[in-house]
């Protein structure tokens, strides 16, 4: 019977440790990824990758912290992959005059630039591409952004709006990056583009050996970071926020430190 008891006890503990790191640990913790990628035309470029913010009413210094690990990072250039406010309606996200106004602190060589999530159109897609763009945030919708050694292209949205990818990529050279708030468009990402950068899943939020569920038509294909997918080139990152349920387990939050060697 005693040994029952402890079996009990233990079992009962470790359900209660779990459910508190799943719901106030791990989501509020802030990992930094570094991805090494070999690509001799992207040579030496620094991108670093966040997305899928998600910031509630209350959550300003979780924002300035991300907000400070970027700058960390010195990156030629930052890209934003959507999913700034949470929720489906305003009273459940901090405003985004106040979202991009912290993002106006963004600090890279070449600047900041962004596409709209999901989210984002729900809340108000107009909106929140005027505040972003007033707080010096580039928003590539359906448009590019050439460099002199490579260009940037961003789609809409595919839940809440209509990507287009080919024009998004119009007038572009290679090298070329294109972001996409969700990696489902990546069966029409033409072979010419370098890497896809793309976000929404969040990595699942819970997994064990992977991703237990995820909101993609291709199922957990793409909920692993880094995949090269018939000679193309994706990766999709974690996220930094939460969605449906306010929990991480075995996925925190990340920013995505891309070098190109």
């Amino acid at each position: 019977m005693k040994k029952m008891n402890i079996i009990f006890i233990t079992i009962i503990s470790i359900i209660i440790f779990t459910c508190v790191w799943a719901v106030f640990i791990e989501p509020n913790t802030l990992t930094v990824k570094h991805i090494k990628i070999n690509d001799n035309e992207l040579k030496g470029l620094k991108i670093v990758f966040a997305g899928d913010f998600h910031i509630k009413p209350y959550e300003m210094y979780r924002l300035k912290r991300i907000i400070r690990a970027i700058n960390r990072q010195s990156a030629d250039i930052i890209v934003l992959g959507g999913d700034y406010v949470n929720g489906h309606k305003k009273g459940s996200s901090m405003t985004i005059d106040k979202i991009a106004k912290e993002f106006s602190h963004l600090k890279s060589s070449l600047g900041t630039y962004a596409v709209i999530g999901n989210h984002d159109g729900w809340q108000g897609k107009e909106e929140i591409i005027t505040e972003l763009q007033k707080n010096k945030i580039h928003v590539l919708f359906n448009s590019s952004k050439c460099f002199k050694n490579f260009c940037i292209a961003g789609v809409d949205d595919l839940q809440t709006g209509t990507p287009d990818i080919k024009k998004a990529l119009e007038g572009t050279q290679q090298p070329v990056i294109l972001v996409s708030h969700t990696p489902d468009i990546m069966p029409d990402v033409p072979q010419s583009v370098n890497l896809t950068l793309a976000g929404h899943l969040h990595g699942g939020q819970i997994r064990l050996h992977e991703a237990l569920i995820t909101p993609s038509i291709y199922g957990k294909k793409y909920a692993n970071g880094y995949l090269e997918d018939n000679g193309k080139k994706i990766y999709t990152t974690k996220g930094l926020g939460t969605s449906i349920l306010p929990v991480r387990f075995n996925c925190p939050p990340e920013i995505a430190v891309i070098t190109f060697y």
